[in-house]
C-alpha cells in the first residue's frame, strides 16, 4: 500500500512566492511516481496571502492570528494526524525547499530506518550552494554541539525546516509541539525519547519573498533561549 503524504506549508505574508511554490509542486505531481498532497497554513498573514490563496482555490487553514512557525506547523500536524496521512513534511512556502528532495527525505522513513529526517544543507553529498549567512551558520554549529552534549548524538542542519516524521511522531505532534524554536526542541525532545533522525543531502535556494522568522534583531535572543531550552529538555530523565 502506498504511503500517503502530506506537505505542510506554513506561510505567513508570503505573498510573493506562495503561489510560485504551490505550482512547483502541482508540476511535480504530473510526473511523480508518488503523488503529495499539500495543506498551506496561513498563520494570520496581514499582506495579500489569503486573497491568493482563495482565488486559485488552494487547500488551505487560515489562522485569525499569528502563531508563529511552531503553532501553525502543529497545525498541520493536527491536519494530518486526522486525515491519516502516514507521513508528514514541513515545507517552507518561501521558494527555500526542493520539491524534488521529497522521495529522498521519505525514503529512510519509509524503510523503516528513521522516524524523523532531516534536509540538511550540511552534510556529505550536499551541493546546496545557498547555506545562510556567517553569522547564522556559526549559530546552527553551536545549537548542533548543545544537541550532541545533551542528546549525545550529532546532527549538523538543526534549524532546517525541512523535515519529514513518520505516523507516530505525526500523532506525537498533533497534541505536543514547542511553539518557540520547533525545529531544534523537537529534535532534541526524540532523541530523548530515543527515536531515530536521519539527515538526508539536500539542497536549498534562498527565500523568493517574504521575512525571515528568525530576525536578526532577535538573534541573541533567541540563541539565548533556544540553548537554554536545550539543556533543560537534555538534562531530563530519558523515558
Amino acid at each position: 500500500m502506498e504511503e500517503r503524504i502530506l506537505l505542510i506549508i506554513p506561510a505567513y505574508n508570503e505573498q510573493d512566492s506562495i503561489l510560485n511554490t504551490i505550482l512547483t509542486i502541482d508540476r511535480y505531481n504530473e510526473h511523480a511516481y508518488r503523488k503529495l498532497d499539500y495543506i498551506v497554513i496561513n498563520d494570520g498573514s496581514k499582506d495579500n496571502t489569503e486573497q491568493i490563496l482563495v482565488e486559485h482555490e488552494i487547500p488551505h487553514i487560515k489562522l485569525v492570528h499569528n502563531l508563529g512557525i511552531g503553532g501553525a506547523v502543529q497545525t498541520g500536524y493536527k491536519y494530518a494526524f486526522e486525515n491519516d496521512y502516514d507521513i508528514a513534511i514541513q515545507f517552507d512556502g518561501d521558494g527555500q525547499h526542493d520539491v524534488n528532495y521529497v522521495e529522498d527525505i521519505c525514503k529512510p522513513i519509509i524503510e523503516g530506518k528513521a522516524n524523523m529526517t532531516i534536509g540538511s544543507r550540511f552534510v556529505e553529498g550536499s551541493t546546496s550552494e545557498f547555506k545562510s549567512t556567517k553569522a547564522r551558520q556559526m549559530g546552527i554549529k553551536i545549537i548542533s554541539s548543545f544537541i550532541k552534549c545533551f542528546a549525545h548524538e550529532k546532527l549538523y542542519d538543526v534549524t532546517s525546516g525541512f523535515r519529514a516524521i513518520d505516523k507516530d511522531l505525526i500523532k506525537q505532534f498533533a497534541v505536543d509541539y514547542p511553539l518557540e524554536y520547533p525545529e531544534p526542541i523537537s529534535t532534541t525532545q526524540i532523541l530523548k525519547e530515543g527515536k531515530r533522525i536521519s539527515e538526508v543531502p539536500v539542497e536549498m535556494n534562498e527565500r523568493s519573498g517574504g521575512v525571515s522568522s528568525i530576525r536578526s534583531w532577535k538573534n541573541a535572543y533567541y540563541m539565548i533561549n533556544v540553548l537554554l531550552s536545550i539543556m533543560i529538555i537534555g538534562t531530563r530523565r530519558s523515558k
